[in-house]
């Protein structure tokens, strides 16, 4: 039988040159299959890959930021919405990500990553052409604002449904393209070129809505036009990515040797089921508790602090997202500093002290109020060191599960994750917007003081993880006490 040897080559990124040697996990795959999709990948194919990668994220947080967070918030404010539209809106993209395993399902039988992309990714962006026609009906008094509301609703529900199926493919997708060795630096840098994006078009948008001439309902309309434009133009870099065969890849077969990790060809051995398989697999398992709990934890919290500046402290819609500004450039400070951090020590420490420091935020938001000092100072401040904790959660997060998944059934390790953090965050969601609805609950204060306790117990999983080739927090923290006690027995 043919077989087609992948080299994956080392890439020249931050620094490295092309000639780099990368004992990477995915440095060496020996497939059983004769198929293109699998052909030997040179170095400018795999540079014109990430390229594509970074470009389409670019893109992709413009249509973002017009279809979600602080625009998509204001909009539904100033239509008449309530605390409990804000919750359920926070809580769709947590709840279809249970729909995940049904995507991951679906892709795995099909031949083309970036088919399945269009599919996915195209119908669920063209659904928001929907809501800009109706925007354009309310404005001329065709349709009622609260129609307007469950319209959006729909909208919201239906596309990241759609999106939630093509999510896992994606993630494998990249997977297979990013060598580990790389994936800290090179996610580092597209998350930090998406912060810079961000940046600065969140403020233009931002001020786009506020100053329209048609009021701020039709400057949202415009900016929501745009923001589908480059949705599309997103799609469209797919296209120069580097196409991956589920069918190959699902039909190696792996084992692991000493440093560097290696993947060939064995004999077939009865299939495992999928849950089986997940369930016998400790260290994933210890991966799906800690998600799972802080995503419930952080969901508690998160989706209302927005909510708290603009209802609460009644703030412009262009103070809040000149912070969201702020938020983002702390995070494009930091990113790539993250990622070149997780690649000398790991993610699995940067979570666990970094998340110390995220857990105690919601406890800052207690004492913001609506003076000068909270306006200038407290109010930024919080978002800087929001953004740059949140940097280094999201992209170690990421780099952590791309490591200790499989790579046979990739997709469907990643769609069982996305499923526990999605049910587990549209739960803390759900559960704040109760909490903060009712005071004798204790209203916000006593929710941000809830979120920052369970952020704490959520950090309690990550002693027991096993991140390849890296020490455990336990082991590093045993390190740093028997040196501080070396030290001081030195020095008595």
């Amino acid at each position: 039988m043919d077989s087609a040897q992948i080299e994956t080559p080392s890439l020249a990124i931050s620094g490295l040159p092309p000639t780099s040697t990368i004992n990477s996990h995915t440095s060496s795959i020996t497939l059983s299959s004769p198929s293109k999709a699998f052909s030997s990948i040179n170095h400018k194919s795999a540079r014109t890959s990430l390229r594509a990668s970074t470009i389409d994220a670019v893109f992709a947080v413009v249509f973002g930021l017009a279809t979600s967070g602080i625009l998509l918030n204001n909009f539904l404010l100033e239509l008449g919405a309530g605390a409990m539209v804000f919750g359920t809106l926070s809580a769709i993209p947590m709840v279809v990500h249970a729909c995940q395993p049904i995507g991951a399902y679906f892709s795995e039988r099909v031949s083309s990553r970036f088919s399945f992309a269009i599919w996915t990714y195209g119908v669920s962006r063209s659904l928001w052409i929907i809501l800009a026609v109706g925007i354009v009906l309310e404005q001329t008094g065709k349709i009622e604002s609260g129609i307007l509301i469950n319209l959006t609703i729909g909208i919201v529900l239906l596309s990241h449904f759609l999106g939630s199926l093509g999510n896992p493919s994606w993630l494998s997708w990249m997977a297979m393209i990013v060598p580990r060795r790389l994936r800290g630096r090179y996610f580092g840098i597209r998350n930090s070129v998406a912060s810079l994006t961000n940046l600065i078009c969140v403020p233009i948008a931002g001020f786009i809505v506020s100053h329209w001439y048609g009021g701020t309902r039709a400057g949202f309309g415009v900016v929501l036009g745009l923001g589908i434009v480059c949705g599309i133009i997103s799609l469209g870099c797919q296209y120069f990515k580097r196409d991956i065969n589920p069918q190959v890849q699902n039909s190696s077969r792996i084992h692991l040797n000493s440093s560097p990790v290696s993947r060939e060809t064995t004999p077939e051995t009865p299939e495992t089921p999928l849950i089986q398989a997940i369930l016998a697999d400790t260290n994933f398992m210890t991966f799906l508790v800690y998600v799972g709990v802080w995503m419930f934890a952080v969901s508690l919290s998160n989706p209302f602090f927005q909510l708290y500046m603009l209802d609460t402290l009644n703030l412009n819609v262009g103070w809040v997202t000149v912070y969201t500004s702020v938020q983002a450039a702390a995070t494009l400070i930091l990113m790539i500093f993250w990622g070149r951090l997780a690649d000398r020590i790991g993610n699995r420490s940067i979570l666990f002290f970094v998340g110390i420091l995220m857990a105690i935020i919601p406890v800052f938001w207690l004492g913001v109020g609506q003076t000068n000092v909270d306006l200038w100072l407290w109010l930024p401040l919080l978002h800087i060191f929001t953004g740059g904790t949140g940097a280094a959660i999201e992209l170690c997060t990421n780099n952590l599960q791309l490591g200790i998944a499989p790579i046979k059934n990739q997709a469907k390790y990643f769609a069982v994750a996305a499923a526990v953090t999605g049910v587990c965050g549209a739960c803390g969601t759900t559960l704040g917007g109760f909490i903060a609805s009712h005071l004798h609950w204790g209203g916000l204060p006593g929710l941000f003081l809830i979120s920052a306790a369970v952020r704490m117990l959520a950090l309690t999983p990550l002693l027991m993880i096993q991140e390849p080739q890296r020490q455990s927090v336990s082991e590093i923290l045993q390190g740093l006490m028997d040196r501080k006690f070396s030290l001081v027995k030195k020095g008595i």
